[in-house]
Protein backbone atom coordinates (compact mmCIF):
# COMPACT_ATOMS: atom_id res chain seq x y z
CA UNK A 1 0.00 0.00 0.00
CA UNK A 2 3.01 2.31 0.19
CA UNK A 3 3.49 5.15 -2.24
CA UNK A 4 6.85 6.71 -2.98
CA UNK A 5 6.02 10.04 -1.34
CA UNK A 6 4.72 8.52 1.89
CA UNK A 7 7.62 6.10 2.05
CA UNK A 8 10.11 8.93 1.69
CA UNK A 9 8.41 11.03 4.39
CA UNK A 10 8.17 8.02 6.67
CA UNK A 11 11.88 7.31 6.26
CA UNK A 12 12.69 10.86 7.39
CA UNK A 13 10.72 10.54 10.60
CA UNK A 14 11.56 9.09 14.03
CA UNK A 15 12.03 5.29 13.82
CA UNK A 16 9.07 4.65 16.19
CA UNK A 17 6.77 6.64 13.89
CA UNK A 18 7.99 4.66 10.90
CA UNK A 19 7.55 1.35 12.74
CA UNK A 20 4.09 2.24 14.03
CA UNK A 21 2.84 3.46 10.63
CA UNK A 22 4.02 0.18 9.08
CA UNK A 23 2.42 -1.79 11.91
CA UNK A 24 -0.95 -0.04 11.57
CA UNK A 25 -1.15 -0.60 7.83
CA UNK A 26 0.03 -4.21 8.09
CA UNK A 27 -2.61 -4.97 10.74
CA UNK A 28 -5.36 -3.35 8.66
CA UNK A 29 -4.22 -5.36 5.65
CA UNK A 30 -4.15 -8.57 7.66
CA UNK A 31 -7.63 -8.34 9.17
CA UNK A 32 -9.82 -5.96 7.17
CA UNK A 33 -11.37 -5.73 3.72
CA UNK A 34 -10.00 -2.31 2.72
CA UNK A 35 -11.31 -0.07 -0.02
CA UNK A 36 -10.42 3.52 -0.87
CA UNK A 37 -12.02 6.45 0.94
CA UNK A 38 -12.54 9.70 -0.91
CA UNK A 39 -10.45 12.53 0.49
CA UNK A 40 -10.22 15.80 -1.48
CA UNK A 41 -7.00 15.69 -3.49
CA UNK A 42 -5.74 18.97 -2.03
CA UNK A 43 -5.91 17.46 1.48
CA UNK A 44 -4.11 14.20 0.73
CA UNK A 45 -0.71 15.89 0.53
CA UNK A 46 -0.18 19.38 1.96
CA UNK A 47 2.89 21.59 2.19
CA UNK A 48 3.27 24.79 4.19
CA UNK A 49 5.71 26.78 6.33
CA UNK A 50 5.87 26.96 10.10
CA UNK A 51 8.34 29.29 11.80
CA UNK A 52 10.55 29.21 8.72
CA UNK A 53 10.53 25.41 8.46
CA UNK A 54 8.87 23.31 5.78
CA UNK A 55 5.70 21.53 6.95
CA UNK A 56 4.57 18.37 5.13
CA UNK A 57 1.31 16.52 5.87
CA UNK A 58 0.37 13.25 4.19
CA UNK A 59 -2.95 11.49 4.71
CA UNK A 60 -4.16 8.01 3.87
CA UNK A 61 -7.79 7.02 4.25
CA UNK A 62 -9.61 3.73 3.72
CA UNK A 63 -13.02 2.28 4.52
CA UNK A 64 -14.32 -1.20 5.32
CA UNK A 65 -17.73 -2.77 5.96
CA UNK A 66 -17.26 -2.05 9.70
CA UNK A 67 -15.44 1.29 9.52
CA UNK A 68 -16.61 4.34 7.60
CA UNK A 69 -13.08 5.79 7.73
CA UNK A 70 -9.59 4.61 8.67
CA UNK A 71 -7.28 7.61 8.79
CA UNK A 72 -3.50 7.63 9.06
CA UNK A 73 -1.72 11.00 9.01
CA UNK A 74 2.03 11.59 8.98
CA UNK A 75 3.41 15.10 9.40
CA UNK A 76 6.85 16.68 9.65
CA UNK A 77 8.04 20.21 10.43
CA UNK A 78 11.69 20.54 9.43
CA UNK A 79 13.77 18.84 12.12
CA UNK A 80 11.54 20.24 14.87
CA UNK A 81 8.48 18.03 14.85
CA UNK A 82 7.45 14.54 13.74
CA UNK A 83 3.81 13.45 14.08
CA UNK A 84 1.77 10.30 13.55
CA UNK A 85 -1.99 10.49 14.00
CA UNK A 86 -4.44 7.65 13.48
CA UNK A 87 -8.18 7.23 14.10
CA UNK A 88 -10.50 4.39 13.11
CA UNK A 89 -14.08 5.68 12.80
CA UNK A 90 -16.63 2.82 13.11
CA UNK A 91 -19.86 2.88 11.14
CA UNK A 92 -22.67 3.92 13.48
CA UNK A 93 -24.51 0.61 13.14
CA UNK A 94 -21.69 -1.09 15.08
CA UNK A 95 -21.27 -0.67 18.84
CA UNK A 96 -17.50 -0.69 18.82
CA UNK A 97 -15.06 1.86 20.28
CA UNK A 98 -12.95 4.48 18.54
CA UNK A 99 -9.30 3.51 18.14
CA UNK A 100 -7.04 6.53 18.34
CA UNK A 101 -3.26 6.84 18.45
CA UNK A 102 -0.80 9.74 18.33
CA UNK A 103 2.97 10.04 18.43
CA UNK A 104 4.68 13.41 18.75
CA UNK A 105 8.44 13.79 18.57
CA UNK A 106 11.17 16.23 17.76
CA UNK A 107 14.95 16.31 17.56
CA UNK A 108 15.18 12.54 17.80
CA UNK A 109 12.97 12.12 20.88
CA UNK A 110 9.33 11.03 21.24
CA UNK A 111 7.72 13.40 23.75
CA UNK A 112 4.18 11.98 23.69
CA UNK A 113 2.75 8.58 22.80
CA UNK A 114 -0.94 7.87 23.31
CA UNK A 115 -3.21 5.02 22.25
CA UNK A 116 -6.71 4.06 23.31
CA UNK A 117 -9.87 2.22 22.44
CA UNK A 118 -12.42 4.85 23.52
CA UNK A 119 -16.03 3.83 24.29
CA UNK A 120 -18.81 5.76 22.59
CA UNK A 121 -21.85 4.25 24.33
CA UNK A 122 -23.89 6.06 26.99
CA UNK A 123 -22.40 4.29 30.02
CA UNK A 124 -18.83 5.11 28.90
CA UNK A 125 -17.78 1.46 29.18
CA UNK A 126 -16.09 -0.72 26.60
CA UNK A 127 -18.03 -3.75 25.36
CA UNK A 128 -17.41 -6.86 27.52
CA UNK A 129 -15.50 -8.59 24.71
CA UNK A 130 -13.02 -5.70 24.67
CA UNK A 131 -12.74 -5.50 28.45
CA UNK A 132 -11.97 -9.23 28.66
CA UNK A 133 -9.38 -9.20 25.86
CA UNK A 134 -7.66 -6.04 27.12
CA UNK A 135 -7.55 -7.25 30.73
CA UNK A 136 -5.78 -10.41 29.59
CA UNK A 137 -2.95 -8.42 27.97
CA UNK A 138 0.30 -8.06 29.91
CA UNK A 139 0.51 -4.69 31.68
CA UNK A 140 3.81 -3.04 30.79
CA UNK A 141 5.19 -0.50 33.25
CA UNK A 142 6.43 2.78 31.82
CA UNK A 143 8.76 5.18 33.63
CA UNK A 144 7.13 8.43 32.44
CA UNK A 145 3.32 8.30 32.36
CA UNK A 146 1.64 11.54 31.27
CA UNK A 147 -1.55 13.25 32.39
CA UNK A 148 -4.51 13.36 30.04
CA UNK A 149 -5.78 16.78 28.93
CA UNK A 150 -8.84 18.35 30.56
CA UNK A 151 -11.08 17.11 27.75
CA UNK A 152 -9.66 13.58 28.11
CA UNK A 153 -12.75 12.05 29.75
CA UNK A 154 -13.51 10.42 26.40
CA UNK A 155 -10.71 7.91 26.97
CA UNK A 156 -11.05 4.43 28.50
CA UNK A 157 -9.40 2.95 31.60
CA UNK A 158 -7.00 1.18 29.22
CA UNK A 159 -5.71 4.41 27.67
CA UNK A 160 -1.91 4.52 27.46
CA UNK A 161 -0.34 7.99 27.52
CA UNK A 162 3.40 8.13 28.10
CA UNK A 163 6.72 9.66 27.20
CA UNK A 164 8.88 6.65 26.23
CA UNK A 165 11.95 6.66 28.47
CA UNK A 166 14.11 4.26 26.45
CA UNK A 167 14.24 2.27 23.20
CA UNK A 168 12.84 -0.68 25.22
CA UNK A 169 9.82 1.40 26.22
CA UNK A 170 9.30 2.44 22.61
CA UNK A 171 9.09 -1.26 21.65
CA UNK A 172 6.70 -1.92 24.56
CA UNK A 173 4.44 0.88 23.34
CA UNK A 174 4.53 -0.44 19.78
CA UNK A 175 3.61 -3.94 20.97
CA UNK A 176 0.76 -2.59 23.07
CA UNK A 177 -0.69 -0.66 20.13
CA UNK A 178 -0.41 -3.71 17.89
CA UNK A 179 -2.33 -5.71 20.51
CA UNK A 180 -5.02 -3.00 20.64
CA UNK A 181 -5.31 -3.13 16.85
CA UNK A 182 -5.52 -6.93 16.69
CA UNK A 183 -8.27 -6.99 19.33
CA UNK A 184 -10.13 -4.13 17.66
CA UNK A 185 -10.05 -5.51 14.12
CA UNK A 186 -11.03 -9.04 15.20
CA UNK A 187 -13.85 -7.75 17.44
CA UNK A 188 -15.15 -5.45 14.70
CA UNK A 189 -15.29 -8.29 12.17
CA UNK A 190 -17.18 -10.45 14.69
CA UNK A 191 -19.63 -7.69 15.66
CA UNK A 192 -23.24 -7.69 14.50
CA UNK A 193 -25.08 -4.50 13.55
CA UNK A 194 -27.11 -3.00 16.40
CA UNK A 195 -30.84 -2.47 16.49
CA UNK A 196 -31.84 0.70 14.61
CA UNK A 197 -32.91 2.49 17.80
CA UNK A 198 -29.37 2.20 19.20
CA UNK A 199 -27.73 3.93 16.24
CA UNK A 200 -28.66 7.38 17.60
CA UNK A 201 -26.81 6.64 20.87
CA UNK A 202 -23.68 5.54 19.01
CA UNK A 203 -23.90 8.60 16.76
CA UNK A 204 -24.12 10.86 19.83
CA UNK A 205 -21.08 9.12 21.35
CA UNK A 206 -19.03 9.58 18.19
CA UNK A 207 -20.08 13.23 18.00
CA UNK A 208 -18.92 13.72 21.60
CA UNK A 209 -15.57 12.04 20.84
CA UNK A 210 -14.95 14.24 17.77
CA UNK A 211 -16.04 17.46 19.50
CA UNK A 212 -13.70 16.78 22.44
CA UNK A 213 -10.78 15.97 20.13
CA UNK A 214 -11.39 19.19 18.21
CA UNK A 215 -10.60 21.02 21.48
CA UNK A 216 -6.94 19.97 21.16
CA UNK A 217 -5.38 23.45 21.25
CA UNK A 218 -1.86 22.26 20.40
CA UNK A 219 -2.93 20.74 17.09
CA UNK A 220 -5.08 23.72 16.22
CA UNK A 221 -2.33 26.25 17.00
CA UNK A 222 0.20 24.47 14.74
CA UNK A 223 -2.28 24.35 11.85
CA UNK A 224 -3.37 27.98 12.33
CA UNK A 225 0.25 29.21 12.38
CA UNK A 226 1.03 27.36 9.16
CA UNK A 227 -2.18 27.78 7.16
CA UNK A 228 -4.49 30.27 8.93
CA UNK A 229 -7.53 29.85 11.16
CA UNK A 230 -10.08 29.04 8.42
CA UNK A 231 -7.93 26.30 6.89
CA UNK A 232 -7.18 24.84 10.33
CA UNK A 233 -10.88 24.73 11.23
CA UNK A 234 -11.74 23.05 7.93
CA UNK A 235 -8.94 20.49 8.30
CA UNK A 236 -9.83 19.62 11.90
CA UNK A 237 -13.53 19.18 11.12
CA UNK A 238 -13.32 17.46 7.71
CA UNK A 239 -10.10 15.41 7.89
CA UNK A 240 -8.97 14.86 11.48
CA UNK A 241 -12.30 14.57 13.31
CA UNK A 242 -15.15 14.74 10.86
CA UNK A 243 -18.54 14.01 12.37
CA UNK A 244 -20.50 11.07 10.98
CA UNK A 245 -23.52 12.16 8.93
CA UNK A 246 -26.82 12.28 10.83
Amino acid sequence: MSSTSTTSLREQQHPLIRQLADCIEATWDKHLDLSSYHLPAELGYVEGRLEGEKLIIENRCYQTPQFRKLHLELAKVGNMLDILHCVMFPRTEYDIPMFGCDLVGGRGQISAAIADLSPVNLDRKLPITYQTALTELPSPKFSQPRELPEWGNIFSDFCLFIRPGSPEEEIMFLQRVEAFLDIHCQSAIAASPVAPEKVAQILAGQHNYCMKQQQNDKTRRVLEKAFGADWAENYMTTVLFDLPPN
